[in-house]
């Protein structure tokens, strides 16, 4: 069947007959002055300018491997197989930075 996209559509809700200032008005009215506060998806962030001079960070460095390279461009470690060839200055750069 074929659709006409240039035809008014009809949600089924009434909402398409009420005028503008009815619907700030009933806009107006639905609005609570109650924020939800989810405290649990909060804990774990840090504002700016936190003290982080206790916190301690544990991370194991690993060496570049053989089969991988730094991008010049975005300093990135990639797979050789990323590699899109050399810069003017003769840096690797990868594929996404060449292109």
């Amino acid at each position: 069947m074929a659709t006409d996209y240039d035809a008014p559509r009809d949600t089924g809700d009434g909402v398409a007959d009420e005028s503008i200032e009815a619907l700030k008005g009933r806009r107006d009215d639905e609005q609570s002055a109650v924020v939800d506060v989810d405290a649990e998806a909060v804990e774990g962030l840090e504002l700016p300018g936190a003290d982080l001079s206790g916190e301690e960070l544990t991370v194991q460095v690993v060496p570049l491997q053989e089969d991988e390279f730094t991008c010049m461009t975005c300093f990135l470690v990639h797979h050789r197989t990323q590699l899109a060839g050399q810069d003017r200055h003769g840096q690797p750069v990868c594929r996404d930075c060449a292109s």
